[in-house]
């Protein structure tokens, strides 16, 4: 047995609780871990509220929250390629495991090895902040000296973006509000405070021939104002929003397999990815890690250290 925090029912936070469970069987595909560090993230409430389909993998409530983890495997399901037991991995619970637990189940081909040197609180941020910052940033494409704007640049998401663009020798700009000021200017950001005017009016005077790139991580009404500051629409990618497409922009195509997550390592290796992890809490304290990523009051990465 082994405790978990997940929920019973759909619903807001007052759904959520400790319970024990039996430790997940690895099915095919799949691999057994034992949780180091888990990443939070706001798509664990958003899947929490039941807005989400197809990411509980069928199973039951009570269900574990969360969807990135760093561990030791314990055992391996059936066709598991590449992958030992004892092996320090991280990767995504896709199958509806959760991460928020003692154990649980990731799957393999969306999992790797952790590389030496590389911390397992670090490793628990790359599968869905690493990835998706490489993702967006190999989308756009942009040439070294280009000017990309970082539509809500404060989350472990866009300072993931920022800090590799800025590897990638980009200009930076990225809009916030006052408490993700810190965060971002400490790795370089040209920062733009939405709460203390207007964002566009700031953007275009700062880069008055419009942005070569826009990563967008709001959406709706604030995607939809600062689109037009793009130099071409195709170049805004979102990352929340499928509803770029009516603005002329992408939505992010995400590659969640092994080879992308040991790319993101690499990176996070030599410093280019390094994430900007802002709080680690104890499992006993989930409650708070995940309502600090709800309440948008978390600058970077926010991780239960869970062993």
């Amino acid at each position: 047995m082994g405790q978990a925090w997940g929920f019973g029912r759909y619903g807001g936070p007052e759904v959520q609780e400790f319970f024990d469970r039996p430790d997940p069987v690895p099915g095919r595909g799949e691999v057994l871990i034992r949780v180091d560090v888990a990443g939070v993230n706001p798509l664990d409430h958003i899947v929490r509220s039941g807005l989400v389909d197809g990411l509980d993998g069928g199973r039951p409530f009570p269900r574990v929250l969360g969807m990135e983890a760093a561990g030791t495997v314990l055992a391996l399901g059936e066709d598991v390629d590449g992958l030992e037991v004892g092996d320090a991995v991280f990767g995504f619970a896709l199958t509806g495991g959760g991460t928020y637990a003692e154990t649980t189940v990731l799957s393999a081909p969306n999992t790797a090895r952790i590389p030496a040197g590389l911390s397992a609180a670090v490793a628990a941020t790359l599968p869905v902040a690493g990835t998706t910052a490489v993702d967006a940033l190999d989308q756009l494409g942009l040439p070294a000296g280009a000017t990309v704007l970082v539509n809500g640049v404060g989350g472990g998401v866009g300072l993931a973006v920022a800090r590799l663009a800025a590897g990638r020798e980009l200009r930076v700009i990225g809009t916030g509000s006052t408490a993700k000021r810190e965060a971002a200017e400490a790795i370089g950001v040209r920062f733009i405070d939405y709460t203390a005017g207007d964002v566009v009016a700031a953007a275009g005077e700062l880069v008055p021939d419009g942005f070569d790139g826009i990563v967008d991580l709001v959406g709706g009404t604030s995607l939809r104002a600062v689109a037009p500051l793009a130099r071409d629409t195709r170049n805004v990618i979102a990352v929340g929003d499928s509803s770029v497409s009516d603005l002329g922009g992408r939505f992010v195509e995400r590659r969640l397999d092994r080879e992308n997550l040991e790319r993101s390592a690499r990176l996070a290796l030599d410093g280019v990815l390094a994430p900007v992890i802002t709080a680690v809490h104890p499992f006993s304290d989930a409650l708070a890690a995940l309502a600090a990523v709800e309440n948008g009051h978390a600058s970077g990465k926010v991780v239960i250290k869970v062993a």
